[in-house]
Order: C-alpha cells, then structure tokens, then sequence
C-alpha cells in the first residue's frame, strides 16, 4: 500500500447516536473518532470519505490525527484515531452540528469522553 493510500479512510455513520458518539465540538473546528486497527501518528494528515446518515453523496474531509486509541487500551476503549478537521471545512462540521442539534449538550458518553 502506498503512503498516499494509507492515508485514507472511509467511514460510514448511519444513525445520530454513532454521529454523536465520534463527534468532537471541543476540537478547533471540530472532528471525529474514527474506530480503526491501523496505525497512525498524531500530527499525520489524514483524507477521509464520510457517508453520513442520509446525505445523498460521500463527504471529503480533511484532518490532522490529534490522538490515537491503540488496540488493548485501559477501559476497554474502543481503538482509533481522533481526527481534527482543517479549518476549510465548515460544511462538513455544520452538517454534523445539524443533525446533532440539541443532543451536543446532553452528557451522554462519547467514544472520546
């Protein structure tokens, strides 16, 4: 696999109690979990194609990885990687701010918290 293509990723999200589970608000911009046994490296960049809930087409996203979840992590975490979106996009964060609205205040357990 070449170095380009390891740094790509899919993730399909198909309900809101998953969207707001991987969601991060508290990121600069905002960004996602995303459940994996690959390895990355904090500070790597990262382009991912997100199928989310009903949108009719894939959404591209581009991050920089903040934090990795390695498998066999304390508390049975599930492994991954939090991505934190650039700062161009703010159609994907609003798209995920709208389907979650109202629900961002409510306490539940995330995948990150």
């Amino acid at each position: 696999m070449s170095a380009a293509a390891r740094n790509v990723l899919t993730l399909t999200i198909k309900d809101k109690q998953t969207l707001y589970a991987a969601y991060m608000p508290f990121l600069r911009f905002g960004g996602l979990f995303i459940p994996t046994t690959r390895r990355f490296r904090p500070g790597q960049e990262l382009f991912m194609l997100l199928s989310l809930i009903d949108e009719p087409q894939k959404l591209p996203v581009a991050g920089k990885i903040v934090w990795v979840t390695p498998q066999g992590a304390q508390g049975r975490r599930t492994p991954g990687i939090g991505l934190q979106f650039n700062e161009d996009q703010s159609l994907v964060r609003d798209k995920i701010e709208t389907y979650l609205a109202g629900a961002l205040s409510s306490g539940r357990p995330t995948y990150t918290l």
